[in-house]
């Protein structure tokens, strides 16, 4: 059980903005924000997907906590046994439970171990047959996915993130410099997974390797560009994707933009008011999907195809089955030479 100083530092207050909650569970690395009074009574709890939900809602990074939590938390007392915690935590499909005492004040906090991590069948597919254009002269001899990241290559990277959180199967689809990602990982083995490739005779896009793979995706699963490096929680993402009942889910991450300079609003020739270097909030994909095997039917086989353009066929015959997973962790798209060198730099404590 969670306790003391750790603990403590997983609180906010209802009038925190969901901006400085966000800091606060990146940094908890609990991917949970406790919501307490001035009495450290709690009044709910925010996660990842309390925000996601919050920010689809139609609020803002600063809004206030109060208006994202969760009011109704599943929490325990401290003489609960563990295996009805895990019991609690399965049939609610949470991987934390506040702990409380009779007045409802926050004491502690149970988190699932790494010893009850459940393991996926569902495949992982990492498209890495890419060019790398953009990153020449770095590519030539070296596909993208097997630049080095802080001594490791980026595939690595993604493969041992994803086995961390379940994932044993992986698929790559390869083209460019196939070899030097085969050669690298084999059979997978090495990493403690089961690794298959697809082989792009010609490149089939961001997502058209997938038409090669009908005999293979029977289930549901994740796909991410090779070149996307990420603290996404792969496994939510599917669970959002199962639960919900869809054949498209597309990561998306929310993306700012301040002008520098006031803006004057204006009708006409009438002037009707002053926005101070307002702020421009979008979306933008991530590269990172959970999809159903059923989006096969969707893709001609060989046929090149991006993902926007997938999720626009889904769309046009089923527009309830296709949905966005809003995600607010780290993400960085290793696409330039300035993105590539930002990424190696050493953290700033060192």
């Amino acid at each position: 059980m969670i306790v003391g100083s750790v603990l403590g530092n997983l609180k906010v207050s209802p009038q925190n903005s969901i901006r400085e909650v966000i800091r606060v569970i990146d940094n908890g690395a609990l991917q949970i924000a406790l919501v307490v009074n001035s009495e450290d009574v709690l009044l709910g709890v925010i996660t990842d997907g309390d925000i996601r939900r919050a920010l689809l809602g139609g609020l803002s990074l600063e809004s206030p906590a109060k208006l994202a939590m969760n009011l109704h938390p599943v929490v325990t007392l401290q003489s609960t046994c563990r295996i009805d915690i895990l019991r609690l935590m399965e049939s609610h499909k949470i991987q934390q439970i506040p702990v409380v005492d009779s007045a409802n004040k926050i004491i502690g906090l149970h988190i699932w171990s790494a010893a009850h991590k459940i393991i996926r069948s569902n495949f992982f597919v990492v498209m890495a047959g890419g060019l790398g254009t953009r990153l020449m002269p770095y590519t030539k001899n070296c596909p993208k996915p097997m630049l080095s990241v802080q001594g490791k290559p980026i595939l690595e990277r993604i493969i041992l993130r994803a086995k961390d959180q379940g994932f044993e199967n992986f698929l790559i689809s390869v083209n460019y410099l196939s070899h030097v990602i085969q050669d690298y990982f084999e059979d997978g083995s090495r990493f403690g997974v089961n690794i298959s490739y697809i082989e792009e005779k010609h490149r089939l896009g961001t997502i058209g390797a997938l038409s090669l793979c009908r005999l293979i995706l029977k289930t549901q699963f994740i796909v991410t560009n090779g070149d996307v490096l990420t603290d996404i929680n792969y496994s939510d993402l599917l669970d959002f994707h199962i639960k919900n009942e869809l054949l498209g889910t597309m990561a998306v991450r929310p993306y700012e933009i301040q002008n520098p300079y006031g803006v004057v609003n204006i009708d006409g020739h009438r002037l009707v008011g002053f926005e101070e270097k307002p702020i421009y909030r979008s979306y933008i994909n991530t590269g990172i999907y959970a999809l159903s095997p059923e989006v096969l039917e969707y893709l001609p086989e060989g046929e090149h195809c991006d993902a926007p353009t997938l999720f626009s066929r889904i769309s046009e015959l089923n527009q309830q089955k296709t949905s966005v997973y809003v995600m607010e962790e780290e993400w960085t798209d290793i696409g330039r030479p300035e993105d590539f060198h930002a990424a190696n730099k050493p953290p700033k404590n060192l």
